[in-house]
């Protein structure tokens, strides 16, 4: 039997490993507790018998919403090995994004985690007829709920585990007969441009994004990955669940999303993923807790970062690395490095990774420099797997030259065609009309700007409908300045604009507030508010000095002259942020226009009054002035 889908991978990994190996281990209230192959093949096993007793049918669609744990990889592994599609939902949706994905994905189960997602769920099951259960694994505060459309995980596996005496080989039959080409997954696009569209993506498409992980990462089954990317991501479902399928390799769930970095520590894993976001914020965090350290360490640090990025540049180069350089990075590794990398539990990775949107090539250097052999991949939902860096082959500007089986073509107007070899996108669901407009004779139409260098590296600038023109026809990419922005300490989040009939490009800032106020302590500047330390003279300085040394490194026309700090977070509660926290540029460009009109105008401040979705449906009105400032 061929091994094409992923219940058949689990089955042979089962047969493989029985007992003796434990693949799946999560942190529950201060405990490890680890599942072995055999176990994770037969909690898969009752619960898509339970499925099947509650009437799920081949081609039907299962929703799971809740953070990493094993329960996920049972529940989409159960539903799969039924014949049925799954679906991932983020677990800061509100209970209206919720409803979008159940009913435009026809979802008949949801599976959630605890009492916050049920709670969405029952706020909205009027509205979804088609709703049938809503399976849930985290019990607390949920004993006393009465409603009949729920259902405890555990009760679905004693379900199972009768159905399996009256229907015995059911599910090897069904295991069996799968086939590569059956639709595995139905992925949401992040929705930067509006509604998230629905990716249907086989079998075949997401065992081969995987074995591209595996070959980046060199997996092998002695290895151990702590996981953290939410699985309704493309990286969360290829990286954290599919590629330890296939490598074997034990994965780690953290108890909380507040204890990961402890968590990480305690594993040592060899391999990690985080998106951009989160790897800029180690980043952010590096630099501002040296700003706070002692001053030996903060001595030292600064002495010796400079080695870090001295052999990083030989070794990429290909420069043989003499004893004296050798000798001086021990000692850098030994004093700074290594104490650095256990904090941040990364001491022991091997290999990280980040895809999904653009970084800053200072953020990717920095990593290096400490001991973090960070690569970045060029991949989509709509695309799957396009490019990643080698090791021995990282540019900072660059994604990588192209994954093995994929093929990447720019039209003369610079958008990134990508064709694998293995059929990734089967259709957009209820949209085939998208489909037609996306792919034409075998080739996905990105909508990313970018080139291939002569060594053949993939550079991915921007989104091609996000460049922009200004005044005599001088052309820019917002996102290549946002993500050298995001590189600071002290910005967390930056929308760069500039219109055909301006002059000059400006900048909406959002600060770090953590870093920020940090620094504002040290400086023993007085604050109380978010708005009121955004609009502080000292930081609107701090920031102005940030964008300075950014505009050194972009062209004259290009560069920041104007910049206001933002009164608030961008919020994906309030769809300014989409849930892999990517802008949503023209939204932003909308809700802030009056801002934005502000930094072309004479104002020098303007009072701001924006609105606030709460998580509970209630909505606010935020006052404020804020300061439009000149850069320097």
């Amino acid at each position: 039997m061929a091994v094409d889908t992923l219940p058949k991978v689990l089955k042979r990994n089962y047969e493989r490993y029985g007992d003796g190996k434990v693949a799946l281990r999560e942190k529950d209230r201060g405990i490890w507790k680890g599942y072995t192959w055999k176990d994770y093949y037969e909690k898969t096993k009752y619960f898509s018998y339970g499925l099947a007793s509650l009437g799920f049918e081949r081609s039907d669609r299962l929703a799971i919403i809740g953070d990493g744990k094993p329960e996920i990889c049972w529940a989409e592994l159960g539903a799969q090995a039924m014949g049925g599609v799954v679906l991932g939902i983020f677990t800061d949706c509100r209970p209206e994004e919720v409803k979008f994905f159940v009913e435009h994905s026809d979802s008949k189960f949801v599976v959630a985690q605890d009492q916050e997602q049920v709670d969405k769920l029952l706020e909205i099951k009027d509205e979804l007829p088609e709703l049938r259960k809503v399976i849930y694994w985290d019990p607390k505060g949920l004993w006393f709920y009465e409603e009949d459309i729920l259902m405890a995980f555990d009760e679905v596996l004693q379900l199972g585990r009768e159905y399996e005496k009256a229907h015995p080989g059911l599910f090897e039959q069904e295991i069996e007969s799968g086939k590569s080409e059956d639709i595995a997954l139905m992925l949401y696009t992040s929705g930067t441009t509006g509604l998230p569209k629905g990716v249907m993506v086989s079998h075949a498409a997401i065992m081969s994004f995987a074995e591209q992980v595996v070959d980046a990462f060199r997996q092998t089954d002695k290895d151990e990955l702590v996981s953290f990317v939410p699985m309704a991501w493309v990286a969360g479902q290829g990286n954290d669940l599919v590629a330890p399928l296939l490598s074997g390799m034990t994965v780690n769930y953290p108890e909380e999303p507040e204890t990961v970095t402890q968590n990480i520590r305690e594993i040592a894993p060899q391999g990690i993923s985080f998106a951009p976001m989160q790897w800029e914020g180690i980043s952010r965090m590096i630099q501002a807790k040296m700003i706070d350290a002692h001053p030996l360490k903060r001595f030292l640090y600064h002495l010796f970062l400079p080695v870090g990025y001295k052999i990083v540049d030989m070794r990429l180069n290909r420069e043989s690395v003499n004893v004296f350089w050798r000798g001086l990075h021990f000692v850098a590794h030994i004093i700074v490095f290594r104490p650095l990398l256990d904090k941040l539990g990364l001491l022991s990775v091997r290999a990280a990774m980040t895809g999904g949107t653009a970084v800053s090539p200072d953020m990717l250097r920095l990593m290096h420099a400490i001991g973090v052999n960070l690569i970045q991949g060029y991949g989509s939902s709509d695309f799957g797997f396009a490019s990643v860096h080698r090791f021995d082959d990282v540019k900072w500007e660059t994604s990588g030259p192209p994954a093995p089986g994929a093929h990447i073509a720019v039209t003369e107007e610079g958008e990134l065609l990508v064709k694998t070899d293995v059929k990734w996108l089967y259709g957009y669901h209820k949209d085939p009309e998208l489909y037609r407009e996306s792919v034409k004779e075998g080739w996905f139409y990105s909508g990313d700007f970018g080139h291939i260098t002569d060594d053949g590296h993939v550079v991915v600038m921007d989104r091609m409908k996000d460049l922009r023109e200004l005044k005599g026809g001088r052309k820019f990419s917002p996102q290549y300045t946002e993500i050298r922005l995001r590189f600071s300490p002290f910005i967390k989040t930056a929308l760069v604009v500039g219109e055909e009939d301006k002059d000059y490009v400006s900048a909406l800032i959002n600060v770090d507030i953590e870093n920020v106020g940090r620094w504002a302590e040290a400086k023993r500047i007085v604050y109380t508010t978010f708005t009121d330390l955004s609009q502080k003279h000292e930081v609107i300085e701090l920031i102005g000095s940030e964008i300075s040394r950014v505009n050194r490194s972009l062209p004259e026309h290009a560069r920041i002259k104007r910049f206001v700090n933002l009164h608030k977070e961008l919020d994906p509660d309030e769809a300014e942020l989409t849930r892999t926290r990517k802008i949503r540029r023209t939204f932003l460009e909308e809700r802030y226009s009056n801002i934005i009109g502000a930094l072309y105008g004479q104002e020098t401040e303007l009072e701001v009054e924006v609105p606030i979705t709460y998580r509970d449906g209630r909505t606010g009105m935020t006052k404020g002035f804020i300061k439009v400032n000149p850069v320097e």
